[in-house]
């Protein structure tokens, strides 16, 4: 770091801190760190932007549109149910996945959108 992006002395406004650590422990930044940590892997991103774009997935469409092997699909789709961003029914003996509601869809456009701007401005 230089001293260009840090303080070149400290000092904090002390009311500001103590009612922003007195509200971040009112939330439940942990969960939203591990949910944000499941999509930080590339293949679950896919899943997620693939599941945006259309609503319901089998797992063999998704292994085939990540081009990896079911059991790698589904290991990955595993994660992701488990952190409660899709959910899944079963139709005789396929799994279809779907994403769990629009907020996983509205945290995908916000992070591609963001992500355009920022590559655009570089």
């Amino acid at each position: 770091m230089s001293k260009i992006d840090t303080c070149e002395v400290f000092c904090y406004d002390e009311e500001k801190v103590n009612r922003i650590q007195e509200d971040i422990e009112t939330v439940d930044i942990s969960g939203v760190s591990q949910m944000l940590k499941s999509i930080a892997n590339e293949n679950r991103a896919k899943i997620i932007y693939a599941l945006c774009q259309d609503e319901e997935l089998c797992v063999c469409d998704i292994a085939n549109i990540l081009g990896v092997t079911v059991a790698n699909a589904s290991h990955h789709l595993r994660i992701l149910y488990k952190e409660g961003m899709v959910t899944f029914r079963k139709e005789g003996k396929l799994a279809f996945y779907s994403l769990e509601d629009q907020h996983i869809k509205q945290i995908m456009k916000i992070a591609l959108t963001h992500r355009e701007e920022v590559t655009a401005n570089v």
